[in-house]
């Protein structure tokens, strides 16, 4: 794999995940909004592997941090990160390296099984951090900031599942002969 190739393709994830985030949908009973920065983040670690994936995502943050309109519905800062969905995006870097960890066949159950677990892990630094900044119960918090997206989430992990799956991205990073 050229390393060249793969450091755009992270940053074409990165890239990816800003553009997906406009997609925003909010909810009137949770701060949580509805985006698709989930399924880049699945695909980041399953496609790129775990350095590339958890590179895309830091790159991602990085660039929100910075005060480019890439965090949900446009929004940007370290405040976004240390206010109370935060956790959500601290778990991408994470959950793209356990991903690609994980990710050793293109076989529908492990990727999968790999996607389940990245889901789990950013939902855990989404309920820790919350359960910090607003002083709410964990039992209240998995109510109404993570049981209400779990068939959302479903359906983003089958899909991207099958996207793995059906795109051989290592062609791309091949370098020629």
């Amino acid at each position: 794999m050229s390393k060249q190739k793969a450091m755009i393709f992270a940053a074409l994830f990165a890239s990816l995940t800003a553009a997906v985030s406009f997609f925003k949908i909010p909810l009137a009973f949770t701060p949580i909004p509805i985006t698709l920065q989930t399924i880049i983040v699945l695909l980041s670690g399953a496609m790129l592997g775990a350095n590339y994936g958890a590179l895309a995502m830091i790159i991602y943050l990085l660039l929100g941090v910075i005060g480019l309109p890439v965090f949900a519905g446009g929004s940007s800062g370290i405040g976004v990160l240390l206010g109370p969905t935060g956790g959500f995006l601290l778990g991408f870097p994470i959950a793209a390296f356990v991903i690609g960890k994980l990710v050793r066949t293109k076989k529908i159950t492990a990727l999968l099984f790999a996607m389940l677990a990245g889901t789990l892990i950013i939902y855990v630094f989404g309920a820790i951090q919350a359960t910090l900044v607003t002083h709410q119960g964990l039992p209240a918090i998995f109510a109404g900031w993570i049981l209400p997206f779990i068939i959302g989430d479903a359906i983003k992990l089958l899909l991207a599942a099958w996207i793995a799956k059906s795109i051989d991205i290592n062609k791309y990073l091949r370098s020629p002969q």
